[in-house]
């Protein structure tokens, strides 16, 4: 009964509200309630920065201009925004805090993702260390060996599906590695963490929601006894420093561990997913990337800000405050679409060209800025420079062929399946990935 009531508090009533004000014309509520969206999101953001810099709607405040959602980002001034903080009706909050389903998720208190100084950085130096430039450019070795073995995996084959034998293999196997999970669980960490994704969406659909709590009460199971476990044989990883350290209590342990589990992979996923989509339908730059190699890094900003695996996140003004020249008063929402604020025109020339050579798409808000800037963007940035430079070297000839459908998520913007031709594999390995 408790997760009925959570998902009519948190999706069901606001779902209905946001379909309402999509067909009274309202730029938001359509971005997050039309399915046509999840295929192009982002003429949605231009028609919102079309109506000014920072525009109200009957949700929340939108912004999609570039400055305005950087300067939210790093303003002490705003802060997140669990779902017991967001702009509902009082006795809708009352049924949040009463339908509590003491279940650990990357959106609910006492999640990183959800808090604020003082409590957001204790969490965060309790993490950081796993995610320091020296921790990071350990991994290399191991995010090139075990390339290579999807890669020697997929040699042979005709056809595969990118996502599932590619994309999504090998962060998995590194944040399981970081967080000490067993091998033989990295399917079941796949299964959980997808099932979960749709909770960082508004409108989820009952069967959708159930299927995440269900999702994530595995998760939390299985967790309890993989802690458990480390607390008694610790190994070399940042669960067990975090298991016998004593910073963090029970339940922030259990958030940090979901939380970092969850958003070790999805944003690689979709990155390299997306990446591969983009190189598809622009093979010119695929082309200067044959060329000269040393072009992939600021070919991977440039994914990134062109089609931004996390497309919206949202703040709270913790007291009066004006923006642009407009008041915002204490309380209220502010959605930030970092997805569309990612091809501002006053920020990036030509912004809806795909270009790998363009000298400022490291200025994009894909990673988020200022406290809340995602811990793992270095990791992500070197597991997806590796992987789509890899794949292309091995299998020269790749080709996607067929329909590549989206998840059909609104926030985490990616691939459910990309059918490809693998062609001929190369035999040998360049060591510079």
């Amino acid at each position: 009964m408790k997760s009925l009531i959570r998902w009519a508090t948190l999706h069901g009533a606001p779902g209905l509200f946001l379909r309402l004000q999509a067909r009274r014309g309202d730029p938001l509520a359509a971005l997050l309630s039309d399915p046509r969206a999840r295929e192009n999101p982002y003429p949605y953001g231009d028609r919102i920065r079309d109506r000014g810099r920072i525009v109200r709607t009957p949700f929340a405040w939108v912004v999609a201009d570039h400055e305005i959602c950087r300067n939210i980002l790093r303003d002490k001034s705003f802060g997140a925004t669990p779902p017991e903080s967001m702009q509902l009706p009082r006795p809708m909050r009352a049924l949040l805090r009463a339908s509590d389903l003491k279940l650990a998720s990357p959106v609910d208190l006492p999640s990183m993702l959800v808090v604020d100084p003082p409590e957001h950085t204790r969490y965060r130096k309790t993490v950081a260390q796993a995610f320091t430039p020296r921790a990071v450019d350990r991994l290399h070795d191991r995010i090139v060996e075990v390339t290579v073995e999807l890669l020697d995996g997929l040699a042979g084959r005709d056809r595969a599906d990118l996502i599932a034998d590619f994309a999504l293999r090998l962060p998995i196997a590194i944040i399981t590695e970081i967080l000490g999970v067993p091998t033989e669980k990295r399917d079941f960490m796949l299964e959980i963490g997808h099932a979960g994704a749709p909770l960082l969406d508004i409108g989820l659909s009952w069967p959708v929601f159930r299927n995440a709590v269900a999702a994530l009460r595995r998760s939390q199971d299985f967790l309890v006894g993989h802690i458990d476990r480390l607390r008694s044989d610790p190994g070399d990883n940042i669960l067990s420093d975090l298991a016998i350290g004593g910073q963090l209590s029970s339940s922030e342990l259990m958030a940090t561990a979901t939380l970092v589990a969850g958003a070790g992979f999805e944003t690689t996923v979709n990155l390299i997913g997306n990446g591969a989509m983009l190189l598809h339908r622009h093979p010119d730059q695929l082309e200067l990337l044959r060329a000269d190699p040393a072009r992939w890094p600021g070919a991977i900003e440039e994914m990134l800000r062109f089609d931004s695996p996390v497309q919206m996140t949202s703040r709270t003004a913790l007291c009066d405050n004006e923006i642009a020249g407009v008041p915002i008063a204490e309380g209220a929402m502010i959605s930030l679409l970092l997805g569309s604020a990612n091809r501002d025109p006053a920020v990036f020339a030509d912004p809806n060209t795909f270009d790998i050579d363009r000298p400022n798409a490291k200025d994009h808000l894909s990673f988020s800025s200022g406290v809340h800037a995602c811990l793992g963007a270095s990791l992500a940035r070197m597991e997806g420079a590796i992987a789509l430079r890899a794949l292309y070297e091995r299998f020269p000839d790749l080709r996607i062929v067929g329909e590549a459908p989206h998840r059909g998520l609104a926030n985490l913007r990616g691939y459910q399946h990309i059918p490809v031709v693998l062609g001929s594999a190369r035999a040998q390995h360049p060591v510079s990935w």
